[in-house]
């Protein structure tokens, strides 16, 4: 009696062994292949019936999954390009309608189509420099994969950009406080794309900065642009970086700045947020220092 007890026990010990196995090699071939793009399917090697069928059943959702995956990976791709051709046609109808429209401001016209015109060529310009920025998402985003590698010094990347706004900040009236480390900086980066990056965090400081600018860069490769921003409140700027928002008072804002400069700063394996504390708009950067060079 006790060895028929025992080999049942034995039995049973196996059994769970065996099905123990199967759950493992089952939690493994999902994990697999939900993070690789391949086409085999999960394999056990257990016999029970009921194990099987739960593999079976886990295939077929796979399968299913699958295609659903290729088929937005595809849907993607063709938005990408009909977003990119659409808003490079849209470049020789805006380029005749600016032609046309300088021809008519050298002619006669009365008070009501002088303002009629200034119209016109004001949502002429904001149409033009929307078909630009939606060219260049279109673009950025195609290029994602594309993004080379080196070494960068961001010390001197940010004063180059600085440099370039200098005549719109004395426009503005706008004296930036710059705070640099003496010592570089140094990240592996895109040298194309960081520039851009900082030119439209710029853009965005001159347009809702109060006559202030405060921008500061850490020997942690953290960067932040600070500015008074009293046109702005909480719930604007943390729709900031949704595509094509635009607030009110940047009347020739396309909304797609930011949002650009955030897809290229996570391309580049950093991260960019905004916060808004006691009327100052604070937007702040960091490559981490996995990509710093030692």
């Amino acid at each position: 009696m006790e060895m028929w007890l025992c080999a049942v026990i034995g039995i049973l010990v196996l059994k769970i062994y065996l099905l123990r196995k199967s759950v493992r090699e089952i939690e493994d071939g999902f994990v697999e292949r939900l993070t690789t793009d391949t086409n085999t399917l999960i394999d056990i090697s257990s016999h029970d019936k009921a194990v099987k069928d739960l593999a079976n059943t886990i295939n077929g959702q796979l399968r299913q999954l699958r295609e659903e995956r290729h088929r937005f990976c595809q849907g993607d791709r063709e938005l990408k390009d009909a977003v990119t051709n659409i808003s490079h046609d849209l470049r020789t109808p805006l380029t005749a309608i600016c032609g046309y429209l300088d021809l008519l401001e050298q002619e006669e016209k009365s008070e009501a189509a002088e303002r009629y015109t200034e119209i016109i060529r004001n949502r002429t310009e904001l149409l033009k420099q929307l078909t630009e920025e939606l060219f260049r998402y279109s673009i950025v985003l195609a290029d994602e994969n594309d993004r080379a590698r080196e070494p960068v010094v961001l010390n001197h990347v940010l004063e180059e950009s600085i440099a370039a706004f200098y005549t719109s900040f004395r426009e503005r009236g706008i004296q930036p406080d710059i705070r640099l480390p003496k010592q570089p900086v140094v990240r592996m980066l895109d040298p194309v794309t960081l520039p851009r990056v900082f030119s439209n965090l710029l853009h965005n400081a001159m347009k809702y900065s109060d006559g202030d600018l405060q921008i500061t860069l850490t020997q942690d490769g953290e960067i932040t642009f600070i500015n008074q921003a009293s046109s702005l409140n909480e719930v604007q700027v943390g729709r900031l970086f949704d595509r094509f928002y635009t607030v009110e008072t940047a009347r020739k804002s396309t909304g797609l700045g930011l949002a650009i400069a955030r897809r290229l700063v996570g391309q580049m394996g950093g991260s960019i947020s905004a916060e808004y504390k006691d009327g100052k708009l604070c937007i702040r950067i960091l490559f981490p220092a996995i990509y710093k060079i030692q």
